[in-house]
């Protein structure tokens, strides 16, 4: 009796044991939280490749943390060169076929493993976080992650954080159905303060002077958006005239600090356009024609989330007409 009672306690202690290992493992959260965390902090360096469909994109990104300043370096290995450089507020774009220009922003617009430079707590208002399981990624093991749209209006992502250093070593984007759109995956990687060596040079690079862009004035649009996905929040309206056909469009963008689309409305003559609707990976175009205008979604969401923003746009006769 006395062995069997030995047997069971040892058995219920075995039990207790793995349950509070489970209990202390971190949340699928607190794991992205982590891992933008030391994005942002880690001086390291992440050579990886963007694969679509029709391509793959060598890549070669550098970030360090020098007198509380960032600093970053995103390279494109092949092809003409192209280079994107962050120094503090000042990101640096050098693309072939265009003046070098200097902007400030808080983001470099560049195909960066993704939320790297996302907050995390604020998705986690419209986006569910799931752990995976474990897995292995550029020959280490990681903790994987699905980033969920609560709504399922947008695109989801796998997430393959190293359990290390927790740094993003892969990421695919996934289509509703389960189609991987793009995947972003590191082949080899290195933390190191040796990288902010490297970066130091960036602080005495000869760059384009920042631009000075002009301050955004508010206008009032003849037109409205009545429908957009929970936690899309909209940017100031721009208005242009474009060159060719001297025609006046108006513009909104509007980002869920992982996705963007771009609303584009202009007068037409006639009204007779079908709608039209494409599609390149990530990128949906739909066109829709409403009360002689042309109305245009643009943006990093799937067709139909695309068509039903376009159908919600209405007009009024108030405000300036395009």
């Amino acid at each position: 009796m006395k062995k069997i009672l030995i047997s069971t306690w040892l058995l219920f202690s075995l039990f207790s044991q793995a349950a509070s290992a489970e209990d202390i493992k971190p949340s699928a959260e607190a794991l992205l939280l982590k891992m933008s965390e030391a994005s942002k902090t880690l001086n390291y360096e992440l050579s990886y490749i963007l694969v679509r469909k029709n391509s793959i994109e060598p890549l070669l990104y550098r970030h360090a943390i020098e007198n509380d300043k960032n600093l970053a370096h995103l390279v494109y290995l092949s092809g003409p060169v192209r280079e994107v450089i962050r120094r503090g507020d000042e990101i640096s774009y050098i693309e072939p076929g265009l003046d070098p220009f200097s902007i400030r922003s808080g983001n470099m617009v560049a195909p960066l493993i993704p939320l790297i430079d996302s907050d995390i707590k604020d998705l986690s208002n419209i986006y569910d976080f799931v752990k995976i399981g474990r897995s292995r990624e550029a020959g280490t093991a990681c903790q994987v992650v699905r980033v969920v749209p609560k709504d399922g209006q947008r695109y989801s992502y796998i997430v393959w954080i190293d359990e290390r250093t927790s740094l993003p070593l892969r990421a695919d984007l996934v289509e509703r159905n389960g189609e991987v759109l793009e995947q972003y995956r590191t082949i080899s990687y290195a933390v190191s303060d040796h990288i902010a060596t490297i970066l130091d040079g960036l602080n005495s690079a000869k760059l384009p002077d920042v631009l000075t862009l002009p301050k955004s004035q508010n206008m009032d649009a003849s037109w409205k958006v009545n429908w957009v996905p929970n936690g899309f929040e909209a940017n100031n309206l721009n208005r242009y005239r474009m060159p060719v056909t001297d025609t006046i469009v108006e513009s909104q963008l509007y980002s869920d600090g992982l996705f963007n689309f771009s609303v584009y409305v202009s007068e037409i003559k006639t009204s007779d356009n079908k709608p039209q609707v494409y599609r390149q990976g990530r990128r949906t175009l739909q066109t829709f024609v409403k009360e002689n205008h042309e109305i245009s979604v643009i943006g990093d969401i799937p067709p139909s989330t695309a068509k039903r923003i376009a159908d919600s746009v209405t007009f009024n006769n108030k405000g300036n007409t395009p």
